[in-house]
């Protein structure tokens, strides 16, 4: 047969090409199955007898050095405690003699002025090479006067730092009614949380001196807080701090049975937010400030109240082989476990797996089944979420409910009348927590005033809780799942999240990082909820993806990507963000894509003997840019669902739930 012939038909051509890329793909797959059986394997073998799986949480060393510090106040620190917080403290400074706020990123003054304290408390002397390193860094920009509020706030609690040159938050806010500006519920919760203590705090003054001078972490000791000139009265900034020009005289003149009332409205307030575990909220930031809120106000550390939220705080704890003492921001055992539980049914583990009825039956038992802080704005939707850690039954939030009934429809149970039960009413609270714009945010519907952030004080991160893509595709992908995709809540879902794709095809990331996980969410979402892989939006999403690709085949978002754009979609390949890119590939049809096949190559080459993954880098967020978070369940989870997908194909419901109803209870606009 001539050439000639064989182009004239070319039949034999394309056997021959198809041939090697068939055997190839082939390949591929069977390694891609090797590894996710490593995977499952490893995740099955972290699961808690009780049922459930907890990472650590990973931040920065401000959790640490806040931590000694509030015992300091309090008069309880210990050297054990004190001599295995500072070995973490000192493992975690770089060579610049800063402290960052996630791994490999940049040196951060406010978190280098907590950490070099916390040294300073632990025996460290300012003239030992890493202080004096540390030191100047400050010094080179600006000083304990150019720290975040909340720095100075800790330090004018020993003498550090003047009262009268803070931000003033009274006490009174506590009765502000829920349509005033500026009310505690137009905060989100983990700020609003944070702030009625800290009213206390800033109306108290207390100060309990130091055992040594700071000197060297002021530009000039002489004068700690040199002038700043006042922003234009017509921009926000200005305007705000007349504010609280105002609100300092108000201290001046404030009535004396106001204030009083004001504090005991705020302890009790406090104290009706305590969980049963101690905590609040289930994090650490409100916990050590309502400690000191309360002790203020006359709470001894034998009080029922203090000793519980004291036994709460060590729980935070883990110690490192070498007896490093690093403090957990929060815990994340719901949404751990229903990750894991997704992972390992679209792995291949059968539905009525041992381990996965277990993890059902204790996610069960975590249903918040009475009314918290977001009923304020939805008074008459009827209770039945899902909080993010241990105990939090004040702060169901929307996105580990989404994901949790995800993961109880991948389950046989065998009552299966219960997960049925409890999927109607969390996907009834879900939908009814939908905002006015058709999004969804984290824990409160419609948290979006423009005030709260413009706050002098407010320079902690963000402290309001608007809709985000990656909750609200959480939440259409739930409805989708629940038969409801042509439903009225899930279309609004739809139009805002096509309303809110960037310009270059990819979606913001708010709780995770950042446009990879976006998008990783978005896409699988739109695709359930019925947009086939040839939407615009969708193409747009993959070509993005595509783009992004790095070289070795992983994808990787630095953290700087909140910040500057030539970081967007652009960063060390790891393996969480990988497994986002490959779901959302996967979900729009690209499984036989070079761009998957490389995803999966790079998966598989950078799995570890044991079937886990390392990932160093932060992945996750808190507050974008300004509180970062590792969770080290991430680097299991997520390349183990990519994977089982690629091998198994898309995961479908293992039953239907009953009709979300159109207007669930109390969804008012």
């Amino acid at each position: 047969m001539t050439a000639k012939t064989e182009g004239s038909t070319g039949a034999p051509v394309a056997a021959a090409t198809a041939q090697p890329a068939a055997a190839a793909a082939e390949e591929v797959r069977q390694a891609a199955a090797r590894a996710a059986e490593r995977s499952v394997a490893h995740l099955l073998g972290r699961q808690d007898a009780e049922g459930w799986w907890k990472g650590d949480l990973e931040t920065n060393v401000t959790m640490d050095a806040e931590d000694l510090l509030l015992r300091q106040f309090l008069g309880i620190l210990d050297e054990d405690t004190l001599r295995a917080a500072a070995l973490h403290i000192r493992g975690e400074q770089r060579e610049d003699g800063t402290w960052a706020t996630f791994y490999g990123g940049p040196g951060e003054l406010s978190a280098t002025v907590e950490a070099y304290v916390a040294l300073r408390l632990a025996g460290d002397l300012p003239d030992e090479p890493h202080m004096e390193r540390a030191a100047d860094w400050v010094r080179r920009h600006g000083g304990i006067a150019a720290a975040r509020v909340f720095t100075r706030i800790w330090l004018a609690l020993f003498g550090w730092w003047r009262w009268e040159d803070l931000p003033e938050l009274p006490p009174e806010i506590i009765f502000l009614p829920s349509w005033f500006p500026l009310n505690i519920h137009d905060f989100g919760c983990w700020a609003r949380q944070t702030i009625v203590p800290m009213s206390v705090v800033l109306a108290k003054r207390p100060v309990r001196p130091g055992p040594f001078a700071l000197d060297e972490l002021h530009t000039d000791p002489r004068c700690p807080n040199p002038p700043r000139p006042l922003a234009p009265l017509a921009s926000w900034d200005g305007a705000f701090q007349r504010i609280d020009k105002a609100v300092r005289a108000y201290r001046r003149i404030a009535p004396r049975k106001l204030r009083r009332a004001a504090l005991r409205s705020a302890a009790r307030w406090i104290i009706e937010r305590q969980e049963n575990d101690g905590c609040w909220g289930g994090i650490q930031p409100p916990a050590v400030y309502s400690l000191i809120a309360l002790h203020l106000l006359g709470y001894d550390l034998g009080h029922p109240v203090m000793r519980a939220g004291l036994e709460s705080l060590d729980r935070f704890a883990v110690v490192r082989e070498d007896g490093a003492r690093m403090i957990e921001a929060c815990q994340s055992p719901v949404w751990d476990t229903c990750l894991a539980v997704i992972a390992l049914a679209d792995a291949g583990v059968p539905a009525d797996h041992p381990a996965l009825v277990r993890a059902a039956d204790w996610m069960l038992g975590e249903e918040i089944v009475r009314p918290g802080d977001w009923a304020v704005r939805r008074p008459e939707l009827p209770p039945g979420g899902w909080a993010f850690e241990f105990h939090n039954d004040n702060y169901p939030d929307i996105d580990d409910t989404a994901e949790v009934l995800l993961a109880l429809r991948r389950v046989k149970h065998p009552d299966p009348a219960q997960i049925e039960a409890a999927v109607r009413r969390g996907a009834r609270w879900t939908a009814g927590m939908q905002c006015g714009d058709g999004g969804w945010g984290a824990f409160d519907a419609d948290n979006t005033s423009p005030f709260p952030n413009r706050l002098p004080f407010c320079d902690f991160g963000e402290v309001i809780d608007p809709p985000s893509a990656d909750v609200t595709a959480h939440v259409v992908e739930m409805l989708a799942w629940e038969g409801k995709a042509r439903h009225p809540r899930t279309r609004r879902g739809v139009d805002w999240l096509l309303e809110h794709q960037e310009e270059d095809g990819s979606w913001f990331g708010r709780w995770g990082v950042n446009h990879v996980y976006g998008t990783g969410a978005v896409v699988p979402a739109l695709v359930a909820a019925g947009l086939p892989g040839s939407h615009p939006a969708i193409r747009r999403a993959v070509d993005w993806l595509a783009s992004t690709q790095n070289e070795d085949g992983g994808w990787g978002e630095d953290l700087r990507s909140y910040r500057e754009p030539r970081w967007v979609g652009r960063g060390a390949s790891t393996a969480s963000q990988t497994g986002w890119a490959l779901l959302a590939l996967l979900s729009a049809g690209e499984r036989d894509s070079e761009a998957a096949e490389r995803g999966v190559r790079w998966l598989v080459k950078s799995q570890r003997e044991d079937g886990s993954w390392d990932e160093p880098y932060f992945t996750g967020t808190g507050f974008p840019w300004d509180f970062s978070i590792n969770y080290h369940l991430y680097r299991q989870v997520f390349p183990l669902t990519a994977l089982g997908r690629y091998v198994h194909g898309e995961p479908r419901p293992v039953s239907s739930s009953a009709p979300v109803p159109a207007e669930a209870a109390g969804a008012r606009r």
